[in-house]
Order: structure tokens, then sequence, then C-alpha cells
């Protein structure tokens, strides 16, 4: 029973969010959202645990579609960093800011990166891709996201200062526009680098949120050093190039777990967990 306290704890965690939030905004659109997005991740955590070898593909698309789909297009709502920035700005205590709130500041404290593995709608279309494993050495370019950080942050700045008519169609299309700008994005990067997470690495400005956060992470993969004979499967399947035989805090790429447990599926010696 001990392999499906994981599932049930997240769900137990995301159910007492979506009531908190509920009672204290009464709105019932809160308990809904949460307790869907918490059954989402329960149901991927069981099959996981039960084996199924897709298990995180379907919390991915579960809650990716969600969001995208349901949150941002049918909800007109910008789930994008500058709809974060904006929201936030404006004093709108929207889906947005809870989702960046639980999801990519302080949430990481609690599982790390696991939205990138179980809930980004940009990577949800990214690991469809060809290239799950890096075929590639990694670049020194990950200061590109700062770039993108910063502009989405100006762009929301400067909307606000002119504060032109339609403000809020303007938001809606800049969703649209900036999803279709990342599908490309990722996808030729993927192809120039043999890499499907090469978005993630090096362009995604959602890394500048989640990236000091899940250090500090209380849930992390763990080698077993009795049992590690140190034969490198783990690091070669690693999507995020991560040194998972490293248990420090400071191990190579520690801030890039994504949780997708590639590394404890291939160990031979079942040393990481």
């Amino acid at each position: 029973m001990r392999k499906y306290i994981a599932p049930i704890l997240m769900l137990a965690l995301f159910e007492a969010i979506a009531v908190t939030l509920w009672q204290t905004k009464d709105n019932f659109f809160f308990f809904l959202n949460f307790s869907y997005i918490g059954l989402s991740i329960f149901t991927g955590l069981m099959l996981f645990a039960r084996g199924y070898k897709h298990a995180r593909r379907v919390t991915q698309l579960l809650v990716g579609t969600y969001m995208l789909v349901g949150l941002g297009f049918l909800g007109n709502e910008n789930m994008q960093i500058e709809g974060f920035w904006y929201y936030l700005f404006t004093g709108g205590f929207q889906a947005a800011v809870i989702h960046y709130a639980i999801a990519k500041i302080f949430g990481p404290l609690l599982f790390g990166r696991g939205w990138c593995g179980y809930a980004c709608w940009t990577a949800m279309v990214l690991d469809f891709l060809p290239y799950k494993t890096p075929k590639m050495e990694r670049k020194n370019i990950g200061w590109i996201r700062y770039i993108f950080f910063l502009a989405a942050l100006a762009f929301v700045v400067i909307l606000l200062l002119k504060n032109p008519d339609q403000i809020e169609n303007i938001m809606f299309w800049a969703f649209v526009i900036g999803n279709a700008v990342y599908y490309v994005l990722g996808i030729s990067l993927a192809f120039v680098f043999k890499d499907n997470r090469a978005f993630c690495k090096y362009i995604c400005p959602i890394t500048v949120f989640l990236k000091p956060m899940s250090y500090f992470s209380i849930s992390r993969v763990c080698c077993d050093k009795e049992k590690c004979v140190s034969c490198g499967v783990c690091k070669k399947a690693c999507p995020m190039d991560v040194d998972m035989t490293d248990n420090s805090r400071k191990r190579k790429n520690g801030t890039e777990c994504i949780f997708c447990m590639e590394c404890t599926k291939v160990c031979p010696k079942g040393a990481l967990k």
C-alpha cells in the first residue's frame, strides 16, 4: 500500500486547496477547478504505481488540455506569464494568479517542477516528438529565458500604461499568439537540438520562478548509494540531463527534474526512488 501514499496525499492536498478557495472566495468554480486537477494528478500517479508506462502522459493531457482550452480559449483568460503579471498588477484574483502561486511559485517547494512534467500544455505537445532523450550535449544558452521573462513583464507594463480600449481582448490574443510562438519555437528547437525539452531548458520564462523554488523542494528523486553501480543508464534516460546519482541539492541540473521518473524505470538495480 505504500506506493499509493503519494497519489492519495496529492489528491488530499488539492481537495484542501479546492475547499479553502471555494469557502474563502465564495466561488464554487475553485472547488470544481482544483478538484478536477487533483483527480487528474491522482489518476496519473495511481496508474504509475500500478506500472502503466504512459501514466504521466495521462495526467499531462488531462490537465494541460483543460488549462489551455478550458481556462484559456473558452474561459477567455490569459494563463501565460503575461496573464499572471496583468492580473497581479490589476489586483484581480483570477485563475492565472492562483495557478502561478500554487504551481510555479510556492508549490515547487513541495513538488519541485512537477508542473513541467505533468501539466504544462507546451510540453504536452513537445513530448510527442521523437527526441525523448537528448541526442546532443546541453548548450549554455539558458540565459535566453530571462529575455522572454522580461519581455512578458515589459509588455504588460506598457499595456497598462497605455491603457488601450478592449485591453481584455488584447490579453486574450496575446495568449493565443504567445502559445503559437511557444509551439513553433519548441518544435523547431526540438528538431534542431534533437531534444524534445530544448524549449524547457533554454527558452521557457516560467523556469525563472520554478528553478530557485524547486532547489528547496521537499519531494526529490534520491539514489541509494549501496545499490547504485554507476552504470550511467539513468543519466542517459533523463530528458532534463539531471545527475540523479548525486543526492546533494547542488547536483548537476538538479533544479531541472520534472519527476518524469524515467530514471527510476531504467535503473537496473532499483537504486532510484
